[in-house]
């Protein structure tokens, strides 16, 4: 993993929201609606959130007719995780 996807990735990380979103995302994709709607977050809110998400390469897209589905991106997960694991 490389020092600015490092950094980006805990950019995405140092807010509860984006983390509550990325556990949300651990087993199943889920289009921007549903993942507002457990939240008590404009829109826009939820939308700048997994934009830095997707920045930060932690989130994949997938289009689905009308709707962007995210989900975790488990190669770069499991990247973050093993770096975490080499500090220990």
């Amino acid at each position: 993993m490389t020092d600015k996807s490092l950094n980006l990735c805990f950019k995405a990380l140092s807010s509860e929201t984006r983390r509550k979103i990325i556990f949300l995302l651990m087993d199943k994709s889920l289009c921007a609606g549903e993942i507002a709607k457990q939240f008590n977050l404009t829109g826009a809110t939820i939308s700048h959130h997994l934009k830095i998400l997707s920045a930060s390469n932690l989130l994949d897209r997938n289009r689905k007719g009308l709707s962007i589905y995210y989900s975790l991106n488990m190669r770069e997960w499991n990247s973050l995780k093993k770096w975490f694991n080499s500090i220990y």
